[in-house]
């Protein structure tokens, strides 16, 4: 468990600074299963959906369209999902050499293209988070 918590510390220390966004309420990094190895709610937010049943169900489907490679070949890698809903804005960003993700949920008056750019700088600067995606995957 101590190796797991030390591998994942990049995780913790990206998703705290994607928090620090104005209108972050969570950023996390969630692997195929649906586990949370880092990352969570900003202090003092609370989670939208209550049922953990459903959550979970919707994590299912979060991790299904983010990682499917099916179309990379004529349309090129994904990106980002994001969906925009009355109450919040969910962004999800890919990591498929390790298979996990970064989900993150923001205030819905939050422009997702400048959210979606903020976080890829905040990830994509981390030679070290390259590194360790790399490692891991094998």
């Amino acid at each position: 468990m101590a190796k797991e918590v030390s591998e994942y510390r990049i995780y913790e220390v990206r998703c705290k600074d994607a928090m620090e966004e104005e209108g972050v309420r969570f950023a996390g990094i969630i692997d195929e299963s649906g586990k949370l190895l880092a990352g969570g709610f900003k202090p003092g937010v609370s989670p939208l959906e209550k049922d953990k049943e459903k959550f979970n169900r919707f994590l299912d489907r979060v991790i299904e369209i983010s990682l499917r490679q099916e179309h990379k070949g004529t349309l090129g890698e994904l990106n980002y999902v994001a969906c925009r809903r009355d109450k919040v804005v969910l962004v999800s960003f890919p990591f498929p050499i390790s298979k996990h993700l970064l989900l993150v949920s923001a205030e819905p008056n939050v422009s997702i293209e400048k959210l979606a750019e903020k976080i890829c700088k905040i990830f994509g600067d981390s030679k070290l988070f390259s590194e360790w995606d790399m490692k891991t995957s094998n």
